[in-house]
């Protein structure tokens, strides 16, 4: 007996190596402290009721955005162990198969786990307030959605230490990712953490379209939104087009791994080829859905901070749009190599290159407004400052790798490496601080510490030139992605040093953002206007942070910047425009169905994961059950009286 449970123990468990077990350690420690404060301060009613069963979009959006720093701190481990790994020639620091596991990891966690989950933050946290809006169109769905996410998120990243890590790499090619080159359990760990995530991804992005089509301030018209809400109505559209590509090809896998289909395998007629034109169908469209919501971050920032309205307002519309159509027909120029043929190579180099154009226009949109502006230089400009010539090189190579001839020597090489973080730190990271910076005093009520984000601001960005220039010299000197050891003879040593100081001066960069927020929070510079940064849009006119039905009556917005221009008619000696009268205001109920359901999803996944049918199937009773429950429920609504109405803005007024 007891030999059976060693037996089981060490197949279950992973083992063997000293990170592994600091892992678990660190695991332990941080459940024990969690569990303690919140039974030693009496906070398990307060969790439950306040954040595990909450349908406000604020608090979920603060929960998305707590929960993608969790990920980026994980997934930026993933990238220190790879570049300590690679800093010397011959190191002996991981072993292949734990580095497979590790860079695996991190592409999963930096994109679907990380910018994903940061991105979706920023939509809850901005725009219902926005357009005007009291919440989001399906309050309980968008509660479901975040749910969703974290349990994905758990399920793949508890292989970890359970079952051990996917190492197929972050899209999981076939036969890598079958079950004869992937007997273990990783793979599957990574299927459905992949797949229960993205279903909540793929409610999001229905979410937001129905609300910014539907719950608009009155008087906003399309051509009147704010452009953050055009980028985030352009992500959702390219979402609800791109993420069935994603649950079905993985669908298709597990089928393969599961019941010993063919659908991806040589045998039976299969074809592994398949799966990467499924795989990429999605991901390049992936890769538009995390950054066109920075360029409406950047457009939001630049314009506050220039003090002028947005330079070429229409073409930014027609180009984010643009992006998100012509997003679906450049795919294959990731597999250029691959022999698809001349006229399909020429099609797909075409095509890419033309989407270069309308994610040029943004730039010069962006420098035209600055141009002449009354500019200052915050943390969120500076992100936006910073972000320009970093995009513009990853631009520029990105169009080097479109071109089919020379990507047969960039592919699979560091070059190839160099241009990925490129755009997405210098894209999209950067985008979501700027947001993150911006929007933080609306959210929380305090600003952050400027001199501490300054600090951070200068050793990421410093630390990225540092960490990703050479990279693309040791590309072009024949350096090979997932290679996790060369020796003294390649050359590459002293390239590789430097890349590796530089990955370390981005982690300096990030503690100094940890202890920004905790700074701040402690000797908090209180927002006591609601409108600390002289906004130009609509979130800026209710106090921060914002109450818990965001504005008392609903505004109207008869123009593209629809508070700036109030505020200028005020200063004009005009008087402000007429309030309606105060009502009662329809709210929904807090849910615990979401929480619950999503744990089901969990149980059942790890439950397939094992292929144990006693798990997976009480698993999907479970999440059955609760759609019946919620189903059945007909009190998901309440009203919030006029005098609490008056309270809470009587209060928030004194305050500011």
């Amino acid at each position: 007996m007891w030999d059976k449970i060693k037996d089981f123990a060490s197949e279950f468990f992973v083992t063997g190596d000293p990170l592994i077990y600091g892992a678990d350690v660190s695991i332990g420690l941080t459940l024990i402290a969690v569990v303690a404060a919140l039974t030693y301060f009496k906070k398990w009613t307060w969790l439950w009721k306040d954040w595990l069963t909450t349908v406000d979009h604020k608090k979920i959006g603060i929960m998305y955005v707590i929960a993608s720093l969790l990920m980026l701190f994980r997934g930026g481990v993933d990238a220190l162990l790879m570049r300590t790994q690679l800093a010397v020639p011959n190191m002996e620091f991981l072993a292949p198969e734990h580095y497979n596991q590790i860079f695996t990891t991190h592409g999963v966690i930096m994109i679907l786990f990380m910018a994903m989950p940061l991105m979706f933050g920023l939509f809850n946290l901005v725009i219902p307030l926005q357009i005007g809006a009291r919440d989001v169109a399906f309050p309980f769905l968008n509660s479901l959605s975040f749910w969703l996410f974290f349990f994905g998120a758990m399920l793949f990243n508890v292989s970890f230490v359970i079952g051990g890590s996917p190492d197929a790499g972050w899209l999981a090619y076939p036969p890598l990712s079958e079950l004869s080159h992937s007997p273990g359990v990783g793979q599957d760990f990574y299927i459905w953490g992949i797949q229960i995530s993205g279903i909540g991804s793929l409610m999001t992005g229905i979410n937001f379209i129905v609300t910014i089509l539907k719950m608009r301030a009155p008087g906003m018209k399309l051509m009147k939104m704010p452009m953050f809400t055009w980028s985030v109505l352009s992500s959702c559209l390219t979402i609800i087009l791109a993420f069935p590509i994603l649950t079905i090809t993985l669908a298709l896998l597990f089928i393969d791994r599961y019941l010993g289909a063919h659908f991806f395998t040589l045998d039976m007629g299969g074809n592994p080829m398949m799966y990467i034109n499924l795989i990429w169908m999605w991901g390049h469209p992936e890769v538009y859905i995390v950054i066109l919501p920075a360029f409406g971050i950047f457009s939001e920032v630049v314009a506050t901070f220039s003090k002028k309205r947005l330079f070429g307002y229409k073409s930014m519309v027609f180009a984010l749009m643009a992006i998100s159509v012509t997003s679906f027909f450049t795919w294959a120029h990731h597999f250029f190599t691959m022999g698809s043929g001349a006229n399909v190579n020429a099609f797909f180099a075409i095509s890419t290159m033309i989407i270069a154009i309308p994610t040029g226009v943004k730039v010069f949109n962006w420098l035209f407004t600055m141009y002449r502006g009354k500019l200052s230089f915050p943390t969120p400009m500076l992100w936006m400052i910073g972000f320009i010539p970093c995009f513009v090189v990853g631009g520029m190579t990105g169009v080097l790798l479109s071109v089919a001839p020379a990507d047969f020597q960039f592919h699979n090489s560091y070059f190839l490496i160099a241009h990925f973080h490129q755009v997405l730190i210098g894209g999209v990271a950067f985008g979501y601080f700027a947001g993150l910076y911006y929007w933080w005093p609306k959210v929380f009520g305090f600003k952050l510490n400027e001199k501490i984000g300054k600090w951070a601001f200068w050793f990421w960005n410093i630390g990225f030139y540092v960490c990703f220039m050479p990279q693309y010299v040791l590309g072009l000197m024949g350096m090979t992605r997932r290679v996790s050891s060369y020796g003294w003879d390649k050359g590459w040593y002293e390239l590789n040093l430097t890349s590796t100081i530089g990955g370390f001066l981005m982690g300096i960069g990030f503690l100094f953002q940890v202890w920004q927020i905790l700074h701040s929070i402690k000797f908090m510079e209180r927002d006591t206007t609601g409108d600390p940064w002289d906004g130009r849009t609509l979130e800026w006119s209710i106090p921060s942070p914002a109450p818990m039905y965001n504005f008392a009556t609903l505004p109207r917005a008869d123009d593209k910047d629809a508070w700036w221009e109030e505020k200028q008619r005020i200063a004009q000696g005009h008087a402000p425009k007429p309030q309606p009268k105060i009502e009662p205001i329809h709210m929904p109920k807090n849910s615990g169905i979401p929480f619950i359901m999503s744990a089901c999803f969990f149980v059942a996944g790890f439950g397939f994961v094992f292929d144990w049918l006693w798990m997976a199937i009480p698993g999907l009773i479970g999440v059955v059950a609760c759609m019946l429950a919620h189903s059945f429920n007909y009190k998901t609504d309440y009203y919030i009286p006029v005098d609490e109405i008056k309270r809470t803005e009587a209060a928030a007024r004194r305050v500011i």
